[in-house]
């Protein structure tokens, strides 16, 4: 799935060269707008990589009314400025559509990035239409993805001028991160976290809506959601996690999912300090998390062994996971001020 398509700006989402038209910049390509606004409807983000001064892209988002995500403007390479968007937005290059008028522009950017999806605009006219750019499944969260990267650029601007630690700056800016049983008004959400989610997520892909509600009426599991808002906004429903109870033993979770959003502002971790929490107080004696080892992965198995839950080096089984786990005697992760969890953390 493609979650950002990033546009050159001259002759491509402009009908015409902004700095040839000084007076008069040129009207938005009315085709490619179009498409443009079609794909922000579905949750896909707009970035702009354009060799222009950065008034061509206000500009440009005065013209169109479309809220991008990350700009890269200037003279160096296209390539290197699209992987810096996939670096900014913690999407994989392969997440990546890149659409150019110029021949050379887009040879360079599939050489040096040949996992992302390049396109002439006239290629973009139809993408509307592939597969690639049709989400299985839009919830109202996906629906205000951009909203959601404006908010994240506010919030990393303000995160680069504070002095303090990144747990004073969460509390600075109102962080409020809610864990709660998951209900049926839930699942097309967790449904869609677990689609799109590869960097946060130990599962091996989609879990149905329907296996979801049958596990939200299973005695033996429990699902629940992870909410984020601050001062800059609300996240919604950001992660989820399926529970496997079992008393007086192993708590086993063969689900933990986190939107790459979250990343860096103590959800997961939260989450993970909760779930331990949660399971000592259950009874068990410890918490499993079996986890698929990929190369995309990783910041998910950073966060797992943050918590304390380790696995054997190499430990990895036919079926491509690893069991993370650890015991829950003795001090357990602290969860920060700013959880909160129906009925009180335990």
């Amino acid at each position: 799935m493609i979650k950002c398509v990033v546009w050159d700006i001259d002759n491509t989402l402009l009908d015409g060269v902004f700095l040839e038209s000084p007076d008069q910049p040129p009207a938005p390509d009315a085709g490619l707008l179009t498409v443009a606004r079609e794909l922000s409807g579905r949750g896909i983000l707009q970035a702009l990589a354009s060799r222009n001064p950065p008034e061509a892209a206000r500009y440009v988002q005065q013209a169109t009314g479309l809220q991008f995500a990350a700009t890269e403007l200037g003279w160096d390479s296209k390539a290197d400025a699209v992987g810096r968007i996939a670096a900014s937005l913690d999407i994989a290059t392969d997440a990546i559509a890149f659409v150019d008028d110029d021949m050379l522009e887009r040879a360079e950017v599939a050489a040096a990035l040949p996992e992302a999806l390049v396109l002439t605009p006239e290629d973009a006219t139809q993408a509307a239409d592939w597969p690639e750019f049709s989400p299985p499944v839009l919830t109202a969260e996906g629906r205000r993805r951009g909203e959601m990267y404006q908010a994240r650029m506010r919030r990393q601007a303000e995160a680069a001028s504070f002095g303090g630690s990144r747990e004073e700056f969460l509390r600075h800016v109102g962080t409020v991160i809610s864990i709660a049983p998951a209900c049926d008004q839930d699942v097309p959400r967790l449904h869609e976290l677990s689609v799109r989610t590869h960097q946060l997520n130990s599962g091996a892909g989609a879990v149905s809506e329907a296996d979801l509600h049958a596990l939200l009426g299973s005695g033996a599991h429990e699902v629940v959601t992870v909410a984020l808002a601050d001062n800059f906004g609300d996240d919604g429903l950001v992660g989820g996690a399926i529970i496997e109870r079992n008393e007086g033993g192993t708590w086993r979770a063969p689900l933990v999912m986190m939107s790459c959003r979250a990343l860096g502002r103590g959800v997961l971790d939260a989450l993970l300090a909760w779930m331990c929490r949660s399971a000592a107080a259950g009874g068990a004696s410890s918490l499993a998390v079996p986890c698929l080892v990929t190369g995309r992965n990783v910041p998910m198995r950073l966060a797992l062994a943050a918590a304390g839950l380790r696995t054997d080096p190499g430990a990895v089984g036919p079926d491509g996971r690893a069991v993370f786990s650890r015991s829950l005697d003795g001090p357990l992760p602290d969860a920060p001020a700013f959880l909160s969890v129906p009925g009180g953390s335990p």
